[in-house]
């Protein structure tokens, strides 16, 4: 669990941008070092950031909202920093996340995820600025976090050679020429529910790449943290081309883009497991594997769904915390 005890110099910060004498309460922690804190002084609200250097770096954070409010997109407002500390006070969207709004009232699942959709299909219309290229050396990397985290904890010694060639094979569907900005963890424990019209608030863009479109879609739609009924996932992605006009090459994309989240998903919730000791992560990979193999079934992913025919046995996806148990029972 994070130490959520504010930073020592949160309150000298606050008093330099007009909040001195502000309550400061835990907020949240995430699966990196940036922790949130609301802060509350006569009657009004905002959230503290501490991104600390030289874990986190609240630079790329400020510039992309700062951006994203500049074309009508709702990004927390910026209103105060201090960037040498990792220090950011961000306006406060508030504590209702369309994930609770699902699970308390499932009905709305499906205009949620409409009102999600088109946010994305707006976002394409704004040419990316100033963003690094989500490119084919960057879709290897991560997808190399699979061999690299979860082939040694299950006890696997996969052939990594075969899965960077296999990779290879299929990258090309995922590069496009035509970038949007690419928000990468756009889903929905990251979307807001913002004031009397619920607009969309957008969070954790500080990672933005200018990439494919279909990368933040899949995001949503093969989410991590919750299960998206295939219906909602299929009747979204024909409400994403009716919209943009795509077609079965954005589809390739979708469904490459898929599958490489989803194994450097693998990766990474190994990782929290085995080095940031968060257990909690392993436990959701149940679900990444049958979105991955959801992916692999598709024709343009046979290469890869061949390396994880021979390296990845059935009975070694699912959990890699339980799966090591067992292994070492």
């Amino acid at each position: 669990m994070a130490d959520m005890t504010p930073p020592a110099d949160a309150p000298a910060f606050l008093a330099s941008v007009g909040w001195e004498g502000a309550v400061i309460a835990p907020l949240a922690g995430d699966a990196s070092f940036r922790r949130y804190f609301r802060v509350t002084l006569d009657g009004r609200s905002a959230v503290l950031m501490d991104a600390p250097p030289p874990h986190e770096d609240p630079r790329p954070f400020i510039a992309i909202a700062r951006w994203l409010v500049g074309r009508g997109f709702a990004a927390p407002a910026i209103l105060g920093a201090d960037e040498t500390r990792g220090l950011v006070l961000i306006e406060d969207f508030g504590d209702e996340r369309m994930r609770e709004a699902i699970e308390t009232d499932p009905d709305q699942a499906m205009a949620l995820y409409s009102g999600a959709v088109d946010l994305l299909a707006a976002l394409r219309g704004h040419a990316p600025e100033g963003l690094a290229p989500y490119d084919a050396a960057v879709l290897h990397r991560e997808a190399g976090l699979f061999p690299e985290w979860y082939g040694p904890a299950v006890g696997l010694d996969v052939d990594v050679a075969g899965y960077r060639a296999a990779w290879e094979q299929v990258f090309a569907h995922a590069i496009t020429d035509n970038p949007v900005t690419v928000l990468r963890d756009y889903h929905v424990e990251n979307l807001m529910l913002v004031g009397p019209l619920r607009t969309f608030g957008l969070l954790d863009f500080q990672d933005a790449l200018a990439g494919h479109a279909a990368y933040d879609l899949v995001s949503l739609l093969q989410d991590a943290r919750r299960d998206v009924e295939p219906s909602i996932e299929q009747a979204m992605l024909e409400r994403y081309l009716a919209a943009t006009g795509e077609g079965d090459a954005f589809l390739n994309a979708y469904h490459v883009l898929g599958a490489q989240r989803n194994a450097k998903i693998l990766g990474i919730f190994t990782r929290l497991w085995k080095r940031d000791g968060k257990p909690r992560y392993a436990a959701l990979c149940p679900r990444v594997w049958a979105y991955l193999e959801r992916d692999l079934s598709h024709p343009v992913l046979a290469p890869v769904a061949a390396w994880f025919d021979d390296n990845v046995p059935t009975e070694l996806r699912g959990d890699p915390h339980m799966l090591a148990q067992q292994g070492n029972g």
